[in-house]
């Protein structure tokens, strides 16, 4: 059985006006369909061997206030990317994860519940990385600077990145043409260094608070929080918009950042808000239909919709 439709109008306009204001206001949340719905596979269905009807995706995305057609055009594009499989049993099409997509959904997983915003716990250490690329490795050093600004990092100068405390150097420049290229270390900063004003230099402090200040202004009784009642939808969106402001977190330490800094006011609201509706939109996912991974039959097909 498929999710009970509800009123498209009640949860539409809140996700058109953010769409429509990620065009082009600094402060704005852009929702695209495709994190969406990767944000709903994670939250129902990673670690599970099932597949999910297109059909109940349609309404859960419905609730959020993504359209049929929009839905079904993300669909086929993350299957057509790699990022899902769909699978045919009789005439409704399923879809699952690819492994590829399920390594994204568990680094996010850890990102949002484990690590978290805040860097309480810092041991002084930080990682550095040098490096030098030919100048015709123009995809090279995009993929390693995308690598590396996912991973918390920020150019010192040069081709020379710092991030706070020891990084899994090996796993994060797995894959890359660029490996061979890097070179890391583990540092100390010389007694007489201003690391503060070093962190000023390196990134933008107040364009990282502002995301959470963002945050917080929207779901502490703002927009997000008066737009979204149906919890499942509440659940997506929360989720998702705390994602963003995770997005490129560098989890500098907090003796080296404005106090009160943001990010400790707006995790704990984040985890409030999401503690309050779990049950309820897990209820509401419980009602999805889903077949085994291996009652799936056919092939993956980008245009498989119903």
């Amino acid at each position: 059985m498929s999710l009970d439709p509800v009123d498209e109008a009640m949860v539409a306009p809140a996700v058109h006006a953010a769409v429509r204001a990620g065009a082009g206001a600094p402060d704005a949340v852009a929702l695209r369909p495709e994190n969406l719905l990767l944000t709903l596979f994670g939250a129902h269905l990673l670690g599970r061997p099932v597949l999910l009807a297109g059909t109940s995706i349609v309404e859960a995305m419905r609730r959020v206030g993504v359209s049929p057609h929009a839905t079904r055009s993300a669909l086929a594009r993350m299957v057509k990317k790699g990022r899902l499989v769909s699978r045919r049993r009789g005439r409704p099409v399923y879809y699952g994860l690819t492994p590829r997509s399920v390594d994204v959904l568990n680094d996010g997983y850890a990102r949002i519940w484990r690590t978290g915003a805040v860097n309480r716990h810092w041991d002084g250490r930080w990682t550095l990385l040098s490096f030098t690329l030919p100048e015709s490795w123009q995809r090279q050093r995009h993929e390693l600077r995308t690598r590396l600004l996912w991973a918390g990092f920020g150019p010192l100068q040069g081709g020379l990145w710092i991030a706070p405390s020891p990084v899994d150097v090996e796993r994060l420049l797995s894959g890359l043409e660029a490996e061979r290229h890097v070179r890391p270390f583990l540092a100390q900063p010389h007694q007489g260094l201003d690391v503060a004003a070093m962190v000023r230099d390196v990134w933008d402090v107040p364009h990282l608070a502002r995301r959470y200040e963002r945050f917080i202004e929207r779901w502490d009784g703002g927009d997000a929080d008066r737009a979204y009642a149906d919890p499942l939808a509440r659940q997506l969106v929360l989720q998702e918009e705390w994602r963003l402001a995770l997005r490129h977190e560098p989890r500098l330490p907090v003796e080296l950042l404005p106090a009160p800094w943001p990010a400790e006011r707006a995790q704990a609201l984040f985890h409030r808000l999401h503690a309050e509706i779990e049950v309820q939109a897990r209820a509401a996912a419980a009602e999805f239909d889903t077949v085994p991974v291996a009652e799936g039959v056919g092939t993956s097909s980008p245009q498989g919709q119903e």
